[in-house]
C-alpha cells in the first residue's frame, strides 16, 4: 500500500531508494520529485479570488494538479502565484 495517490507527482517523477533506518531495517524512502516535462497549452489571465485547484480541474481535469501549475510558473509554494496576473497552463498527461 502507498502513502500517495496514484497521480501523485511523487509516485510519478520521485525516485524511492532503500535506507536503514536509526533500528537497522532497510526501509523505502521517497526521494525529491523530478520536475515532470511539461508543455505549455496557453496562458491563463488570473482574477481575483481564482484558486489554484479549480483551475487545475479545469484545465487538467484533475483538482490535485495543482502542484503542475506551481512547478511549470517557478513556483516553489502556491501562495506565491497569487500576486501574478498570468498562468502559464500545461497540457494534460
Amino acid at each position: 500500500m502507498s502513502l500517495y495517490a496514484k497521480n501523485s507527482r511523487y509516485m510519478l517523477h520521485a525516485e524511492i531508494v532503500e535506507v536503514q533506518d536509526e533500528d537497522g531495517r532497510t526501509v523505502e524512502r521517497v526521494g525529491r520529485a523530478k520536475r515532470p516535462d511539461q508543455t505549455v497549452l496557453g496562458e491563463h489571465v488570473l482574477r481575483q479570488g481564482q484558486r489554484l485547484d479549480h483551475l487545475a480541474n479545469y484545465y487538467l481535469k484533475d483538482p490535485h494538479g495543482f502542484w503542475r501549475l506551481c512547478e511549470l510558473n517557478d513556483a516553489l509554494l502556491p501562495d506565491q502565484l497569487a500576486e501574478v496576473e498570468t498562468l502559464e497552463i500545461p497540457t494534460r498527461f
